[in-house]
């Protein structure tokens, strides 16, 4: 077992990094590796060289090969971000777009047609939102949220499902009501992915 955790928040005294920390200790003694996309200045830009790597006619950028080798250790990957406008941040948005490609999470052709290849990963979700739950309930923003990482992304690449949590309010003034809806989300991906741990042995 080997979780890579990949936290997009540019603050590093963020919640983001906050959980991602409360996370990195909880998972102990699964081995774990931490990916800090803004510290590491990964660039989220698609260029000419990706979208070729994406066809199939030229090879994947240096810094997109050190992703990949980074995930194919991993049995888990959790994802910790804060929601911007409904959605993920630019930065992990354009994380995904590069390393999830055709050749590598999936292959698609016309004449065969979708093939996923990351049936080996299971991936868990820590979105970080400034809205309470009853909003998100409401107006369909976790299901919408959900829908477009969960199936869009990671069911499209055949990889497993893990847990999701929220943090919900991360911007209320009570920092006890705050570290507690951490504690909550850390608790309830570790729990997952320390079962997995346990089955395994």
């Amino acid at each position: 077992m080997h979780t890579l955790l990949v936290a997009a928040n540019p603050d590093p005294s963020s919640l983001t990094h906050h959980a991602r920390k409360e996370l990195e200790a909880a998972l102990r003694p699964v081995s774990v590796e931490a990916a800090d996309l803004a510290k590491e200045r990964f660039d989220p830009a698609f260029t000419l060289a990706d979208r070729r790597a994406y066809q199939g006619s030229g090879t994947y950028p240096a810094d997109i090969v050190r992703e990949h080798r980074r995930l194919e250790r991993a049995t888990d990957l959790v994802l910790i971000f804060p929601v911007y406008w409904w959605s993920m941040p630019a930065l992990l948005k354009g994380w995904i777009d590069r390393v999830f490609v055709n050749g590598w999470a999936f292959e698609h052709s016309p004449a065969s047609g979708l093939r996923p290849k990351l049936q080996a990963l299971t991936t868990h979700l820590l979105p970080i939102a400034g809205g309470d739950s009853g909003a998100y309930e409401r107006h369909g923003y976790e299901e919408a949220l959900r829908t477009q990482i969960e199936h869009g992304i990671v069911d499209y690449c055949g990889s497993r499902r893990g847990a999701t949590a929220f943090v919900y309010e991360s911007e209320q003034p009570s920092s006890e009501a705050t570290a507690r809806s951490v504690d909550r989300a850390v608790g309830i991906i570790s729990q997952a992915i320390h079962a997995r741990s346990r089955a395994l042995l």
